[in-house]
């Protein structure tokens, strides 16, 4: 059930906010943007997609003018500043083909059309770090990215320094990337999606004086029945040990020669030992702090939003 301070409405519902929003998206497009496993269609685009677009479209524009009226009390030269979206959730949610969708959609609006994607993937600490600590076995959870370095990052962005550099993690290896990053130059929106993005204490239960959140102009929180998401790691670990798993210096090359009636209870244990704690503990407890909850049915599928 949703908190009293959320407007909650059905796919349908939400559809109709769509007013005259142009389709900006062909299949070919929405081939290439689709995660493992997720069969997203054209109709989903239109229904929930474009509605939320539009949404985000409004809060830019509002944000540009409150920021545009604060330069003109203060006399100064109109200063840019980017709009950050978060996008939160589980593991297997869905979240990267949520954040690549939104990415190429809020493009295609004229009045912002650089949209940068960043994923919490690198501000993980490095495995020898992580394993240094022991805490190798928590991977994924609040205490292993490199909070400092993340905090530094957005406050960076906000002030609008107009290069900033951030690490690039490969889900080959599953680890970061020596010396390689990627480099964000003022885009007008940035859509940073991660696990623990809305988190609001630190690694020693401390609140610290800046938390990531503090820089998100709209937060998203992709939601889903915990069995619906465990059913969906199980799928996609199944898909990627005859893939991803196998590529040259993979991580996980071991588990691609799972016998296939043994592959699945590998899975359920990973699940079982870390990403359902870490769902249950983390990520779920900050649902509420999102500007909007996406509920997904069990087809992936949104049967349920919650409007802030």
């Amino acid at each position: 059930m949703a908190p009293d301070d959320y407007l909650v409405m059905t796919s349908k519902e939400w559809a109709g906010l769509r007013a005259s929003t142009p389709l900006t998206l062909s299949e070919e497009d929405l081939s290439a943007l689709r995660g493992v496993n997720e069969d997203i269609s054209l109709e989903d685009v239109v229904n929930i997609y474009l509605p939320l677009s539009r949404l985000i479209n409004l809060h830019v524009s509002a944000a540009r003018n409150l920021a545009s009226i604060k330069d003109t009390f203060l006399g100064r030269p109109a200063k840019k500043q980017t709009y950050v979206v978060a996008v939160a959730g589980s593991v297997a949610v869905g979240k990267s083909t949520f954040a690549r969708v939104l990415q190429a959609l809020m493009a295609r609006w004229p009045d912002h059309p650089r949209v940068d994607l960043v994923t919490t993937d690198g501000f993980l600490h490095p495995n020898a770090r992580l394993d240094a600590d022991g805490i190798m076995h928590r991977k994924g959870f609040p205490e292993s990215y490199d909070r400092k370095r993340m905090v530094k990052f957005l406050s960076d962005l906000k002030a609008g320094i107009p290069v900033i550099s951030a690490p690039v993690y490969s889900h080959i290896s599953y680890d970061i990337v020596p010396e390689k990053f990627i480099e964000i130059s003022q885009p007008d929106i940035l859509i940073f999606e991660g696990l623990n993005v809305l988190q609001t204490e630190g690694n020693d239960g401390q609140k610290p004086g800046s938390i990531v959140s503090d820089f998100f102009d709209f937060s998203i929180y992709l939601d889903a029945a915990e069995g619906d998401i465990e059913r969906w790691y199980v799928e996609r670990f199944l898909m990627l040990q005859r893939t991803a798993f196998r590529a040259r210096g993979a991580y996980f090359r071991e588990l691609a020669d799972l016998p296939p009636e043994k592959s699945p209870d590998a899975a359920r244990k990973i699940w079982r030992d870390i990403n359902r704690p870490n769902l249950l503990e983390n990520i779920l407890p900050t649902r509420e702090r999102a500007s909007l909850v996406v509920r997904k049915a069990s087809d992936h599928s949104v049967k349920e939003l919650w409007l802030r």
